[in-house]
């Protein structure tokens, strides 16, 4: 029984990656293909956000005012607004992290246990049994353990994205992405998030840290990607084996 079930387990694990492995083997000899430019809201994958909002608040009418109470300039504002307008994201990450833990713990135990006397029941035992050390139990337990963390992460990317959305209360949904293929090896940008349209600079960027629900992601495929990760193999190996 454990061999068939080894069988299906495996079979069932080569159906799940069978569409990965057909994606992959269709790109054998050729680069990787780019993924076509479209919107980004007819991805499957894409829904709409909602955030909790504050009440409306109507714009107050000034008669003979030139100033429009919630204007960032007197003159039209070129930053990003509304749905379709495009907006550059600015990431600038430099994190460094160095953590170091060390545990150490031990611990004895004894029980002793006797029947010395017990309505004159302890006659009957025999002579080899001691009846005032009928049970006797011990323990000990000795644990260190050392742990170190080293992290070190810079990452400086400028990617130019897409409103998708506005919301009730002026802030703005970005979907950013794009493609590099170099030498066979494609790398993959996305961003989204929500940003207030304070934080949006005058020359219509904004930081990475200014972006609310951020989703950052730089990867890739190709040759040198298929080489250094493991096969799927031996990821589900490493997953499945106790030991």
């Amino acid at each position: 029984m454990r061999g068939w079930a080894l069988v299906w387990l495996c079979v069932a694990a080569t159906s799940v990656t069978a569409c990965g492995a057909l994606s992959r083997l269709s790109e054998v000899g050729r680069d990787p293909a780019m993924t076509p430019t479209e919107d980004p809201t007819k991805d499957p994958k894409w829904r709409p956000l909602t955030m909790p909002m504050p009440s409306a608040q109507p714009s107050p009418n000034e008669s003979n005012a030139l100033w429009r109470s919630g204007s960032r300039a007197f003159f039209k504002d070129q930053r990003a607004a509304a749905v379709g307008d495009i907006i550059t994201v600015v990431v600038k990450m430099n994190d460094a992290a160095n953590l170091k833990n060390v545990t150490s713990a031990t611990r004895a135990s004894a029980e002793t246990a006797g029947l010395p006397n017990f309505f004159g029941l302890e006659t009957m035992l025999p002579t080899s049994v001691t009846a005032s050390a009928l049970l006797g139990a011990s323990s000990g337990n000795s644990n260190t353990g050392t742990g170190q963390i080293q992290r070190t992460e810079a990452v400086t990317l400028r990617l130019a994205g897409i409103v998708t959305q506005v919301l009730p209360n002026g802030n703005l949904v970005v979907a950013a992405r794009q493609q590099f293929l170099v030498n066979s090896e494609l790398r993959d940008l996305q961003i989204t998030g929500v940003v207030r349209p304070q934080d949006i600079a005058s020359d219509n960027t904004v930081l990475h840290d200014r972006m609310a629900e951020a989703r950052i992601s730089y990867g890739g495929r190709g040759q040198l990607t298929d080489i250094q990760r493991a096969r799927w193999g031996q990821q589900m190996l490493d997953i499945l084996m106790p030991f």
